[in-house]
Parts: structure tokens; sequence; C-alpha cells
């Protein structure tokens, strides 16, 4: 039999899944890894640790499943988007890599946008100038850090450094280079243009392919490490959201979905090009040749609800490791003895700033409506409510555009919670479905392998074949107007509020 393998590099850990050419999982493996934030509103990961992980990921999925080397067929690399690694001559890490989260990069924002022009930005990136993306980040390191900048001979975005390590090729795809504004979206390659009015040197950007595309073999190092053969492909892949576009079977138009991993994502596929001049939703190109996804984001979506737990739910640490649970299991079950609305309490989820809508940096969060008869459970479902608003902000101005979405799957770790599934179907107004498989990224960037590798004809072909729908939550009427007062004052606040958080960031 024939296998694959999903890597997905993510923001709090890598996971290495091997799959079957039915696509069952035949072993799978994770590793964490930390995230450092050296000043407010910073976020910096190590390269080492992705790559670490992902040899030991491997090393540990090929050891426990026996299945030799020359089966592997394929592998797929899917990843968090945006972030900034710089290698120098000898292809050694400069420094710590910026990753997407991170928001130092506002003034570089705007010397993009003066250099660029703000329309002229849009019509060939799709998007405005943004903190979280690459661009931005690399005139950072430029103006603050020129020494750094100076050594820099190659610029690599998460996945596509694991794919340099693995392959030795400089390679990325559309999807995951969408999201440096560096790329021209209508015509899916690097934008001369741009690169020559913000004076970076093309040279140091990777060949762009599409994301089934081969971009590389296994070299003989890492085969001799791993277990794996040196025929072994690798594609090119897909950014995190793309990959998990391709796992839940968002492949056609009609189609959504909405991921509540470390940030929140709502994706819709499309096969013509739409841009939002105002530039609140991004458009990028998908992993299917030829296609596009229009997606909103809000910065700190699981991450809000990790930060509380981390945080004030050492309680539900303990009593979950007594019972051999998750803490997310029981905060979600104590969640949902509360009212909807948390007792009249708001949450604003700006913990890393915000994109969708608002593009501001600047802006953090809230608990809003806070007093003495609220406790602890009313805060975690208050954490939820936040990010559910956050994500319908999306989904609105998704239909504002002419979107038309039929289905939304959801998927990402608070995708798994019914609880936060209802919600989302409350507040869309639609069915909020999940798929059999729970490997997401992983499992798309496998599709991805699979299609490059010859198993399937398209992506398309793959998905039709391997996806398969498990839970279904429809919307409930009633929980619906409820919500609606709610969600009223959830958009008020920020505009309440606004002013205030830029007088907060100038504070030394």
């Amino acid at each position: 039999m024939n296998y694959l393998i999903g890597i997905d590099i993510g923001t709090s850990s890598t996971k290495t899944v091997l799959f079957d050419e039915n696509y069952n999982v035949v072993s799978s493996a994770s590793q964490e890894y930390p995230l450092y934030q050296p000043q407010n509103g910073w976020a910096e990961q190590k390269p080492e640790d992705w790559y670490n992980a992902v040899m030991d990921t491997l090393k540990r999925v090929i050891k426990e499943s026996g299945v030799p080397g020359e089966s592997i067929l394929g592998i797929g690399l899917s990843g968090q988007m945006h972030g900034l690694v710089m290698l120098d001559e000898n292809n050694e890490v400069i420094r710590p890599a910026i990753i997407w989260c991170d928001q130092r990069t506002a003034k570089e924002c705007e010397e993009i946008t003066e250099r660029v022009g703000a329309k002229r930005l849009i019509e060939i990136t799709a998007n405005p100038a943004l903190t979280g993306f690459t661009a931005s980040k690399i005139l950072w390191v430029r103006n603050n850090e020129p020494e750094n900048y100076a050594r820099c001979r190659h610029i690599l975005l998460p996945k596509d450094y694991i794919r340099f390590m693995l392959t030795g090729e400089f390679a990325t795809e559309v999807s995951d280079a969408s999201g440096m504004q560096l790329l021209d979206i209508p015509n899916r390659c690097w934008s001369d243009e741009v690169l020559e009015k913000l004076e970076i040197d093309k040279s140091m950007l990777g060949k762009v392919y599409e994301s089934p595309e081969v971009t590389g073999h296994i070299t003989q190092k890492v085969a001799e490490e791993t277990g794996l053969s040196v025929k072994t492909i690798v594609v090119g892949g897909a950014g995190d959201n793309a990959a998990a576009a391709v796992g839940t079977g968002i492949v056609r138009d009609g189609r959504a979905f909405t991921t509540i991993g470390t940030s929140g994502v709502v994706y819709a596929h499309s096969s013509r090009i739409t841009i939002d001049p105002k530039g609140r939703v991004h458009t990028f190109c998908c992993a299917v040749p030829g296609c596009w996804h229009v997606m909103g984001v809000t910065q700190g979506a699981g991450l809000s609800l990790k930060w509380f737990r981390d945080n004030f739910c050492q309680d539900y640490i303990d009593e979950a490791k007594r019972q051999g649970v998750d803490p997310y299991y029981l905060m979600d079950k104590d969640a949902e003895s509360v009212p909807i609305g948390s007792n009249k309490l708001v949450f604003l989820p700006y913990l890393m700033g915000e994109r969708t809508p608002h593009l501001d940096p600047d802006c953090r969060g809230v608990f809003f409506g806070l007093s003495a008869i609220h406790t602890k459970k009313d805060m975690i479902r208050a954490v939820m409510e936040g990010v559910s608003y956050s994500l319908k902000n999306c989904s609105d101005i998704l239909k504002e555009m002419g979107i038309a979405v039929g289905e939304m799957m959801a998927c990402g770790g608070g995708g798994t919670s019914k609880l936060w599934r209802q919600m989302l179907a409350d507040l869309y107004g639609c069915e909020v479905k999940m798929v059999s498989s729970k490997e997401g990224p992983a499992l798309g960037a496998a599709i991805l392998a699979g299609v490059g590798a010859g198993l399937f004809d398209s992506v398309e072909q793959a998905c039709d074949r391997v996806i398969k729908v498990d839970k279904v939550c429809g919307p409930i009427d009633e929980n619906s107007r409820k919500y609606e007062k709610f969600y009223e004052i959830y958009n008020s606040l920020y505009g309440d509020l606004k002013a205030e958080f830029a007088k907060l960031a100038k504070l030394s």
C-alpha cells in the first residue's frame, strides 16, 4: 500500500500525520514549542524549534507505524502564515522568526502604503498594508536591525523553511506567498512592481509553485535520519487556512469554513477573484490551482481561551488531571450552564490587536460589564461568545461582498466544542458542520501530496473521495434573537474605545 504524510507547522506545535492511500490515519505525533514576546505586542519563534519538532515527529510516526520509507510517496506541508525567516549566505538562521501575530510594524505599513500607493497596493496584493504580513516585517528588520538585513540572502515563510531543510530547495506556493504582500494575487506570481518600490531583492525569494506541484525530494541526510526515501516528493502544500480548506472539502464555490485555532478564520472559496476595496478581509490565492479565497481573520480566537485557561483556570487544570480529561472539556461544560449573553458580560478578543474588520494593532482585550455577580464560568462563556461575535463580523463582510455561503464547516481545536459550534450556527443563521476527520490542515496537506504523487487528477476529485461530513449543528431561532442584542453592543464597543486604545498604545 502507498502512504502519504501531512505536516502542519502551527504556532503552538507541529503535528505530523501518516495516512494510508485511503486517508485513514496510520500514525500521528505532535510536539510543542514556545512563543517569545520580548515586548508588548511582539511575537517571535525559533525556526530551529520547528525543524526539531518536524524531525522528531517524522521519526516517531515512521517508527511507530513500521511503514517502509519507499512506500511513503509524498509529503505535504502546511503552516502558520506570514512569519519571517531570514537565512545568511551559509543558510543559517539570522534571528528569531517574527511571526503572524506580531504587531510591531505599524510604521513600516505606513512606509509600504506611501511607497506603493494605497489603491495600487490593493490592486496588486489584494490587501492593504498589514502589520501581520511579511513585507512589513522585512522592512522592520531593515529599518531597525540593518546588520541583520545586510546578512540576509534568503527570505522564507515558516513551512518553506521546513521545505528547505527537508529538500534543499528554496520554494514557496501561491496560498502562503499571498500573505507576504509581495505576490501579484490576480496573476499568481511575485510582483516586480511591489518589490522594486520596496527595494527588496527578488533573488531572496523562493520559486512560486501551485499547491499540488512537486517542489523537491527528501535529501539523503533527512532520509537517513528519519527512515524516509529520497524518492519521497514534497509538494507545495499550503498556508494553514488554505490547507484546512482542502482538509474540510472547501474547494468549490458556495462552501466556507470557520476555524477556531490560535487565530480565528472565516474562509470562503471563490473561482473568481473578489477584492474588498476597504481591505477588511483578505483575498488570497487558494490551494486549488486557478482559484482564490476570501478570508476574515480575528487574531485572538483560541488564543483568548488558552490565555484565560493558562492564567485563571488552574483549578480546571488540576481537576482535569484527576478525571483524565482535557481542561477545555470541563470549561466547556461550565460555560454551557451560563445563559446566552454570559449574564450581561461581553468580551472583546483583541489580545493581539485585530485584523478583521478593524485593522487595528493598538486595540486590546476587554471584559465589558464585569460585576460582582460574575463567576469564572461567566467569563469563560464571555470569551467564547466574544470570539464568536468577531467571527460573525467576518461572515457579515463576505455577505456584503456578494459571496454566497450555503455550507459552513467548522475546524480547529475550538471547532471540536459542540457549544462553540452551536454559538456559530445561531449567529450565522445556517448549519455548521464538521468533517469526520479531525486532522484539518495536516489532512489537507496530505491530500495535496496525493495529487502531486498522481493518486488523483485534481484537488476537487481528491476531496470528493476523501472528505466525509460528521456532526451538524443547526441554528436555534430563539438563541439567534438573544444573541442579536449582545452582538449589537459588541459592535458598538470598538468605536467607543478606539481613541482610548490609541492613547494607551502611546503610553511608555
